[in-house]
């Protein structure tokens, strides 16, 4: 499969036109690249440290030319690129080892198999359906069933044991409520509280929640659960291999080197 093959293969299902106005998604970088068989690193951000290891597998014989990520390159009011800085070396090392950075971002978030189902399929819920319809089928977050209903305890439990987080950040409530209807939206979720509520969720795994969207929660009954942008993003990105090797490209793995930018310090 060819590089253009690729990208129109994708856009069909997740077309870039579907972004939000202040999203970045699509072509990041594309040095030439479009005819060459399609060679893939997924991850979830694109950084120096995963252009590193594109280059490193390049040299030991791999086809690697595409980095296909989830979070843009270009973004939030770029206006250079400087020698020195890690997007504009990211270009300078784009271009000189013909490596290409795509984006899939919002158009990603809202489709079938992207980062909220993956979520809401790891957690086995059932009767799913999208917390913020856009069009017919799709939107944002996925709200359904836990069959049987768990005690918060064990939903807990069951979060660490999928996805690892390096910590969960829980609102007031107690260990033993039982939680039977729950939404999931990976990445920053905070914003959808109200509607989430209105959906008539009793738990919501999220992340990047800030102290009084936890004081909302506790006060309209919902248990808020931040597992960490990473941690609620990156299994979407291993679902995307699957998807891409069925699709019919030759090559393609999973970054080793996407990074949580989030330390916790264990005193």
């Amino acid at each position: 499969m060819k590089i253009s093959e690729l990208i129109k293969w994708f856009e069909g299902w997740a077309n870039p036109a579907w972004q939000e106005k202040w999203d970045n998604c699509g072509w990041q970088i594309e040095p030439g690249i479009l005819t060459e068989p399609a060679g893939v690193l997924v991850c979830l951000t694109p950084t120096l440290a995963v252009m590193q290891e594109a280059i490193t597998l390049q040299q030991t014989g791999e086809p690697v030319n595409l980095i296909f990520a989830h979070h843009p390159l270009i973004f939030g009011g770029v206006n250079r690129l400087c020698s020195g800085e890690a997007i504009g070396e990211m270009a300078k090392l784009a271009f000189s080892h013909r490596i290409g950075i795509y984006s899939a971002h919002t158009n990603f978030d809202q489709v079938n198999h992207g980062t909220a189902d993956v979520l809401a399929q790891w957690l086995n819920l059932k009767q799913v359906k999208p917390i913020v319809p856009t069009q017919p089928g799709l939107g944002y977050g996925r709200i359904g069933q836990l069959e049987p209903a768990l005690s918060l305890r064990d939903l807990l439990t069951l979060i660490q044991e999928k996805f690892h987080p390096p910590e969960l950040i829980v609102s007031p409530a107690e260990p033993q409520k039982r939680i039977r209807r729950l939404a999931v939206l990976g990445g920053s979720g905070a914003s959808y509280i109200d509607a989430v509520v209105q959906a008539g969720a009793e738990a919501y795994l999220t992340s990047d929640c800030k102290f009084h969207q936890f004081q909302e929660a506790r006060d309209r009954g919902l248990v808020l659960i931040d597992a960490g942008h990473y941690a609620t993003e990156r299994p979407a990105c291993d679902r995307l291999v699957q998807k891409l090797s069925k699709a019919g490209v030759s090559w393609v793995k999973l970054s080793t080197q996407d990074e949580d930018f989030r330390q916790f310090f264990r005193g």
